[in-house]
């Protein structure tokens, strides 16, 4: 058993302030405003003119963007009856360190006279980078702590920002609401470091990874709010006109589509055909990651219902038959399931965008040039993820023991209430249900 040393009074403080100072004289040194003449990079930057309509046309589908890192994520993860604080907490801290990282190094590669420009559209980008190491973080969550946390987002995004260039500016691959770049990467990412950071101690689970009424209740405004901001999110790049509106209709119609295969699948594998509140958070999501790589090309709305269907069957299906089979069997624990909700339906996007290249729903996309992006995300994202894992598993960085995974009171003050509450629900009736389920 190695000795644990969770005390972060210093490694937490040191490291977070060295990465800040690093990220200032960074941008000291290479950051400006974009006055107009140039635009921010990442995703297809380069067929962007957004600034044809003034600088601030954008900052709507930032907003929203916004709101879907630091509250949709955020509370989609606080089911953990004693994880909230965390879920939420260093959902924030990850994502305030991965913004300012991500926007960095997305723009290396667009630089104007040495300086990257800052404009709205690149901050979008950026906050899409924090997205990856938040999916991530769903895989390893309650297993780590915020030191290694941090580490991790400081090398995912790297890892991120290279494929997405090799992908989306070398290769030119179609990929608008990043099913391939963001979601399948993330979710491979985090699995990848949840092998490595396997724990045979925690393999016939814990009493403290589980749910209770209130904390799924907390866990469903992350999913409402996911659901409502995703057309936003396959959006936001899109080439303003008729691309940015067929991304908001086909991404509206396939998780509207998705919700309803989700509820169906729900109640079918379940006994007594009742609805499970996990599938529910997850699987109605599933279709707007599912639809992510052709957002923007001419599917049509039934196409757009078609893939949220098959979206939100395979996740619920995943949930039910799959999690418990790749923990078991292959000892990867995935806490919040991210393989069921960003993996399978970010490698779906993937697989229909290569069929709608084949069929020419976008003009200029090749389908081996798709395909050759799907691999190159996975490829990434699991050698990205594994090297980033044996990193993670250095003993110093303050990860919690076994019987301390899923409870909050070891890096955060807790309330003393909350152990009394704890206490009554745990003679009370829901947990016990719970448990029997």
């Amino acid at each position: 058993m190695p000795a644990y040393a969770t005390n972060m009074r210093l490694k937490f403080p040191i490291l977070a302030l060295i990465l800040e100072a690093v990220t200032i004289v960074l941008y000291a040194l290479f950051v400006v405003y974009d006055t107009g003449d140039a635009h921010g990079g990442g995703h297809h930057a380069e067929e962007n003119n957004t600034h044809s309509d003034g600088p601030m046309t954008l900052y709507p589908m930032f907003q929203d963007v916004h709101v879907m890192i630091f509250i949709g994520f955020g509370f989609l993860m606080t089911f953990l009856k004693r994880y909230g604080f965390s879920s939420v907490g260093i959902n924030l801290l990850l994502a305030a360190f991965g913004l300012q990282w991500g926007l960095l190094l997305q723009n290396m590669w667009h630089m104007h006279d040495g300086k990257i420009k800052v404009s709205i559209e690149s901050m979008i980008n950026a906050d899409f980078s924090t997205a990856t190491v938040l999916i991530s973080f769903g895989a390893v969550l309650g297993k780590t702590s915020p030191v290694q946390l941090l580490i991790m987002t400081l090398l995912e995004i790297t890892v991120f920002c290279i494929n997405e260039h090799l992908v989306v500016g070398v290769l030119g691959v179609s990929d608008v609401g990043a099913s391939m770049t963001i979601h399948a990467f993330g979710a491979y990412f985090g699995l990848a470091v949840a092998r490595v950071l396997y724990r045979p101690g925690l393999r016939n689970g814990h009493e403290n990874d589980g749910s209770v009424y209130h904390s799924d209740l907390f866990a469903m405004i992350g999913t409402v709010y996911l659901w409502m901001f995703w057309p936003s999110f396959n959006s936001a790049i899109a080439e303003p006109g008729d691309a940015q509106l067929r991304a908001v209709i086909n991404t509206y119609f396939s998780l509207a589509a998705c919700a309803l295969a989700a509820y169906a699948t729900s109640s079918l594998v379940e006994k007594k055909g009742k609805l499970d509140m996990v599938h529910i958070q997850n699987a109605t999501l599933a279709g707007g990651v599912a639809v992510g790589t052709c957002a923007d090309m001419d599917i049509q709305p039934f196409g757009a219902m078609m893939i949220g269907i098959t979206a939100g069957i395979i996740s619920t299906v995943g949930f039910k038959f799959l999690t418990p089979i790749l923990a078991s069997k292959l000892g990867i624990q995935d806490t919040c399931g991210v393989h069921n909700l960003h993996g399978m339906p970010g490698i779906l996007g993937g697989l229909a965008g290569i069929v709608a290249a084949a069929l020419n729903k976008k003009n200029g996309v090749s389908a081996a040039y798709q395909a050759a992006g799907l691999a190159s995300s996975l490829g990434f994202a699991l050698v990205g993820g594994l090297i980033t894992g044996l990193i993670m598993k250095i003993p110093f960085w303050g990860q919690p023991p076994d019987q301390n995974c899923f409870d909050d009171s070891i890096f955060w003050e807790v309330p003393e209430e909350e152990e009394e509450t704890e206490e009554r629900l745990a003679h009370g009736d829901y947990s016990q249900n719970k448990a029997e389920a």
